[in-house]
């Protein structure tokens, strides 16, 4: 008999439709059925002797949230017979609903059931918990994981002795992650967590890669690279990385329209074996980034996301380099201006619920979700321009090979180590939030840095008509070591401001064409954000994990703010 070896995750979700991940400990029929007489059903598909199933569900009704069961081979297996949480649910939005977005990144796996955590409480266990106490209430509309959902090269004690289990640690990439099966450690170790896995089974979820979920300061450089490909470990990582990044986290992505057009699903789920297909495509993504868009959008009724690669679809070129190549970048400005100004107000792409309004344009709120931050610390910022000048030769081929080893050392790779894509990007906002049709606010969501604040540009001479924030959220479950904490604070100070812009004149940088300021924070902990959206108006929560004093762990409050 088939059993469910890891999820159901609940991924893209609309007014009718929706799509459930699982993986087997064998082949099987996966099904899931709704208590409103919804339901869907997949055939397993086969990648490195594991075995996984999209479940498309049809026949929703918008409005609603009804419970669901999985069955493998007719035979159910969710919910767990002795589940201590409610059942798990697919809420559809309604016409009139307004929506919560909850955004966070970097969450290193929980530690074992009955261990004690060395980084403090979980975002997402405490999340959880309170959504399992008030269901109806508190469950977000969407959770975004902005990257770093699993770490590569920072793996637990019990994944480390399993892996040296298997192959020898002395050799290749030591005690990190080697192939794809010791990725698959990663995710059952996750999100077999029992407060995730149930979160993950009832609120929708929208993912993007970082860094960790390959190596740390993936794609900082050509040089960085260039020292990557020469070692006799890095292909299978970034091979087997890729891999289990489009079965484990974009598969889910992508709405059931998306999925049946893609060619590359398609044959993975008519082979017996699709490794081989999967494979391939992974190294035409590392060989060509180009190739492959892992950045989606999602409309959510007059909500639109763009999640964006900021991470394989770098250009490294010294001379030429961007955080987006030419097409990605050409991709993003024609998602985020469709629909501006046009009699088609649902602006295409996928939609959940009435896309219909009486304000013009096509969405009242646009998140773009990038796991690094585009605002940073204004000597942050600084320091990396500087260091963007000094490595492409502005003070000559010493001062480049030092540029290149601050970079590494200091991982100076953020939008503003891409001074033309840092300056694209405030356009494009600026662009998106000005004139007939702007939405009441842009939001730039991302993770990254360990700490959460909200930042707010202005451009001379240019005042767009939307509320424009970066909204930073991090970490979800990690560790946040003192010299964090102080860093940054000095980061964000008046007098790291005055020494940034010393430094900036150094590299002969020039001015960038946004100023901005920090409007809350920095704030320090395990911690997620939520965005409620509910017509054009926009309120902000940031909240974080504590523990009391008998030892269980609640969210509380450190900010609450209008946003419109």
């Amino acid at each position: 008999m088939a059993e469910l070896r890891l999820g159901p995750l609940l991924r893209y979700t609309d007014g009718s439709c929706a799509t459930v991940w699982v993986e087997t400990d064998r082949p099987c029929t996966a099904e899931v059925r709704c208590a409103d007489g919804a339901r869907g059903t997949a055939h397993s598909f086969r990648i490195a002797d594991h075995h996984y199933a999209l479940v498309p569900v049809s026949g929703l009704t918008p409005g609603t949230a009804t419970e669901y069961e999985v069955l493998l081979d007719g035979t159910g297996v969710w919910p767990p017979p002795d589940s201590r949480f409610p059942p798990s649910v697919i809420a559809t939005p309604g016409d009139d609903d307004g929506m919560r977005v909850a955004f966070g990144s970097c969450r290193w796996a929980a530690p074992p059931s009955g261990g004690k955590g060395r980084v403090g409480p979980d975002a997402l266990d405490t999340l959880s918990a309170r959504v399992a106490a008030d269901p109806s209430g508190t469950r977000p509309a969407v959770l975004l994981l902005l990257g770093d959902q699993v770490y590569a090269d920072e793996i637990s004690d019990a994944t480390r002795e399993w892996i040296a289990g298997r192959r020898d640690v002395t050799t290749g990439p030591g005690d990190q992650v080697a192939d794809y099966e010791e990725y698959t450690r990663l995710y059952y170790e996750s999100w077999l967590d029992p407060e995730v896995r149930w979160l993950l089974s009832t609120v929708p979820s929208c993912m993007i890669f970082d860094d960790h979920d390959i190596i740390d300061d993936w794609n900082t450089s050509a040089a960085w690279l260039a020292d990557m490909r020469a070692t006799d470990w890095w292909q299978e990582r970034v091979l087997s990385g890729l891999m289990s990044y489009w079965v484990y986290q974009q598969l889910g992505n992508l709405s059931p329209d998306e999925l049946a057009a893609d060619p590359l699903y398609t044959t993975v789920r008519e082979a017996s074996d699709g490794t081989d297909a999967l494979r391939e495509f992974a190294a035409r993504a590392d060989a060509d980034p180009a190739s492959v868009r892992w950045s989606y959008r999602r409309d959510f009724g007059r909500t639109r996301l763009l999640m964006v690669d900021s991470r394989a679809a770098r250009v490294l070129d010294e001379d030429r380099r961007t955080m987006l190549d030419p097409g990605e970048a050409a991709w993003l400005r024609e998602q985020v201006m469709e629909g501006r100004g046009d009699d088609d107000k649902d602006g295409g792409g996928d939609s959940g619920g009435d896309s219909g309004s009486d304000s013009d344009g096509a969405y009242d709120h646009l998140l773009i979700g990038t796991s690094l931050p585009w605002l940073l610390p204004h000597l942050v910022h600084d320091v990396e321009a500087w260091n963007a000048a000094m490595c492409g030769g502005e003070r000559g081929a010493r001062w480049a090979r030092t540029g290149e080893r601050i970079r590494r050392g200091a991982d100076l790779e953020h939008w503003s180590a891409f001074p033309s894509s840092f300056d694209a990007l405030g356009d494009l906002i600026a662009d998106a939030g000005t004139g007939p049709g702007a939405p009441a606010t842009v939001s730039v969501l991302s993770g990254d840095v360990h700490h959460a604040y909200v930042a707010e540009p202005s451009w001379p001479g240019r005042t767009p008509d939307a509320r424009v924030a970066q909204l930073t959220c991090s970490p979800v479950h990690n560790s946040v070591p003192l010299s964090i904490r102080l860093g940054f604070r000095f980061g964000w100070s008046a007098p790291a401001r005055a020494l940034g812009r010393r430094i900036a004149r150094h590299g002969r940088c020039a001015p960038p064409a946004v100023s901005w300021r920090r409007t809350g924070g920095p704030w320090f902990g395990n911690q997620i954000m939520t965005l409620t959206l509910r017509g054009r108006s926009a309120r902000l929560r940031l909240e974080q994990a504590r523990a009391n004093r008998d030892g269980t762990h609640v969210l509380r409050t450190v900010a609450d703010r209008e946003l419109t």
